[in-house]
């Protein structure tokens, strides 16, 4: 899921870099809140700068990045840049734009920045710390996302949109009918999480000449294919990267449409040979091959892939290939197999790649040779969430982390000495009025003998002779992890300020803990991971200075408090499920991506008939050509099990008070889920409530809805847990 970057701030100011008054929305700057008595509220939460996208200047110097305060009253954030050398001197504020800036990035020889405002690039000159008056270089009428540089500057390749021509609206066959609004569709993948796709993302080259980028002097790179460049709904300009010569351009795409898009992870990897044209696959068939990156000399491409088709949740291996020529010169191989964890964020160093990876319930840094020597560089012991580095300072890998204590910062990793100086403190005047938490990792024996990793945050001051009401954690996902990571929404933290002791069990399903440990979740939601969750609770509420004891989770979070209402007996004492799973089968048929329905509804687990084949005679595994073992009408055991034991199955041993929330843009979990939980615990006099955001999708992003959804959420455990 992508970081969004909100805050809370109020300053009435308007003014550019160059000093020139900005037309339009107001600059929003750092919060100058105070904290009464050391208390984190939900204000102080959407007062914090939200630091993002860290770039090293091309002398090693200087680091640019971008930081976004929230302005409550206008409903609005507003992102700027700053700047600070590479040990965290000399930070100041670059540019006070009432728009948001993105996308920084120097040019080759570090005298420019391009940005991205208002959907166009721009440049300005940077001199002594300070930007020159901006230029726009770009005029493209639907807008631009985000850019990447060729090495030599001479040309881009940029992001934008073009009309979808597979969802039809009432202009589009009657011109006079530009005030009706409707979809029509004749085949699937029609929406993607919060947006009926109306239009498709592309990526074009464009020279950089002197002359204004448009859409008609650009060359789009998958010419007249009906594709997605990147690839909805998460993918970015991350998923294209230039070769050192600036010759070829490799990048991720699914090149499906209709149900088959819907039903497969399949993207693969191509190389596009600005000079000809030309385009070669370098990956076939399989699942997810993204995040392509070339070595520094160009002889190399490296990326992230899954093996199989359907599975989102797939072990992320590491893939590298020789290219000459933009062409393959052999077979893809795998490096850091012995790791059985998934990797991300690769970069090249040399002749090593470096890279992430969640394990332990910590993510760490990685690097691998060519060789497949593979080395930990940041310790067990250090409990953080290290993200892959941004830039090399001989032994000092420039990065960034974050904890369950503070969001994002940047900071410099020594792997000779195994220490680390943080950069930046973008938030330290907030945080230095706040009384501190402690956190700590145990392990909680599960039904069937295993040893199951959990944080326990505790709140200021902690006094293990008073007793306290507790909050259980359960993921969503479901395929993810409760690592060291800040949420501006799920924030532990603020829950442990509140007076909780905040439980984060990783039960069966999340991904730092091996592929044998995540996989087990798919085919078996009602299963060993709502035992985890109630050993998990078991342990937490059997301590001496724990009193009652609420769920709480999002997404498939949402689903398993709706399902632990059902099992749980008297061990909670109320639930909060949000953008919840309620009836699987109704999901099925309202969902957007198939292949996670079918796969985790227990599919492709068991059967792997490849797009059209068909199985034996009456199994009820392909129809319409697709593979659909996790359909509600497949004869598939494990998909008969989860739909006969959804959460809506257990209705009536529901009584327990719950809280349903949910948005209404949501089109992975529509929001009916939602209102048919809340209607159920109605009909069953249980004390409930719903809250519908007409406006928000999974996530609750605009800063007004984001303050009522705190007050809401610990109004109801307050309400229920004192």
């Amino acid at each position: 899921m992508k970081q969004y970057f909100l805050a809370f701030a109020a300053l009435a100011l308007i003014v550019m870099s160059c000093g020139k008054k900005e037309e339009g929305p107001h600059y929003v700057g750092p919060s100058d809140i105070k904290i009464e008595n050391g208390v984190m509220t939900p204000e102080t939460l959407l007062s914090l700068g939200r630091l993002s996208d860290p770039q090293l200047s091309p002398d090693g110097s200087i680091i640019v990045y971008g930081v976004s305060w929230n302005d409550i009253g206008a409903n609005r954030s507003c992102r700027n840049l700053w700047i600070c050398n590479t040990d965290g001197s000399g930070a100041a504020q670059l540019t006070r734009f009432g728009r948001s800036v993105s996308n920084a990035r120097w040019s080759a020889d570090g005298k420019e920045l391009y940005f991205v405002q208002g959907g166009q690039i721009w440049k300005a000159p940077y001199a002594g710390g300070k930007l020159g008056k901006k230029v726009v270089l770009s005029d493209v009428e639907a807008g631009v996302g985000e850019f990447a540089l060729s090495p030599d500057n001479s040309r881009l390749i940029y992001t934008t949109t073009i009309k979808n021509p597979l969802l039809e609206q009432p202009a589009d066959s009657d011109p006079a009918l530009d005030k009706a609004s409707a979809y029509a569709t004749e085949d699937l993948m029609y929406r993607h999480w919060d947006h009926w796709v109306t239009e498709i993302p592309r990526t074009c080259l464009a020279k950089l000449d002197g002359g204004v980028i448009t859409s008609a002097n650009s060359v789009d790179l998958l010419g007249g294919e009906p594709f997605e460049l990147p690839t909805e709904p998460f993918g970015g300009i991350e998923q294209l990267s230039w070769s050192p010569d600036g010759r070829y351009i490799a990048y991720s795409c699914r090149k499906l449409n209709g149900k088959q898009y819907a039903f497969s992870t399949n993207t693969d990897i191509y190389v596009y040979d600005t000079q000809t044209g030309n385009t070669v696959a370098v990956t076939k068939g399989g699942g997810y091959d993204t995040d392509p990156v070339w070595s520094p000399d160009g002889s190399r491409l490296a990326w992230i892939s899954m093996a199989r088709d359907g599975y989102e949740a797939d072990a992320q291996r590491i893939m590298v290939c020789a290219i000459e020529q933009g062409t393959p010169l052999d077979e893809p191989r795998q490096l850091a197999a012995s790791l059985d964890r998934d990797a991300a964020g690769l970069v090249w160093h040399g002749e090593e790649l470096y890279f992430n990876a969640l394990i332990d319930g910590v993510q760490a840094i990685f690097k691998v040779d060519m060789q497949d020597k593979l080395t930990r560089l940041t310790p067990p012991e250090w409990h953080y969430d290290f993200f892959t580095p941004f830039g090399f300072e001989r032994d000092r890998l420039l990065t960034s982390y974050y904890s369950l204590h503070f969001p994002l910062e940047l900071v410099a990793v020594d792997i000779q000495n195994a220490s680390f100086d943080r950069i930046t403190s973008v938030n330290k005047d907030i945080f230095a009025q706040l009384d501190d938490v402690t956190t700590e990792s145990v392990y909680v024996e599960t039904v069937d003998g295993k040893q199951m990793q959990c944080w326990v945050m505790y709140p200021p001051a902690f006094d293990p002779s008073k007793v306290y009401p507790a909050i259980e954690i359960v993921l969503g996902g479901p395929q993810g992890t409760n690592s060291q990571d800040w949420s501006y929404r799920w924030c532990y933290r603020l829950m442990a300020q509140q007076g909780y002791i905040v439980m984060m069990p990783n039960r069966r399903g999340t991904t730092a803990f091996g592929q044998e440990w995540k996989e087990q979740i798919s085919g078996d939601y009602p299963g060993l991971n709502m035992q985890d969750y109630l050993s998990a609770g078991r342990y937490i509420k059997s301590k001496p200075y724990v009193g009652k004891l609420a769920c709480v989770g999002a997404s498939y979070g949402g689903y398993s408090a709706y399902m632990l209402e059902g099992l749980h007996g008297d061990l909670y004492d109320c639930f909060i499920a949000h953008a919840g799973i309620f009836d699987e089968e109704h999901l099925w048929f309202t969902t957007e991506e198939m292949w996670f329905a079918n796969w985790d509804n227990g599919g492709l687990t068991e059967y792997a008939y490849a797009p059209g084949e068909q199985g034996p005679a009456g199994d009820g595994i392909t129809f319409g050509g697709m593979q659909q073992a996790g359909a509600p009408y497949s004869s598939s055991p494990k998909a008969k099990r989860h739909y006969a034991n959804s959460p809506k199955s257990m209705v009536t041993k529901w009584h327990t008070p719950i809280l349903c929330i949910h948005g209404m843009m949501d089109y992975r979990i529509p929001y009916e889920q939602g209102m048919a939980a809340f209607n159920a615990a109605q009909m069953m006099g249980v004390p409930s409530k719903l809250v519908i955001f007409p406006e928000e999708n999974h996530w609750i992003l605009q800063p007004q809805n984001a303050l009522y959804w705190h007050r809401t959420f610990f109004d109801w455990l307050d309400r229920w847990m004192h």
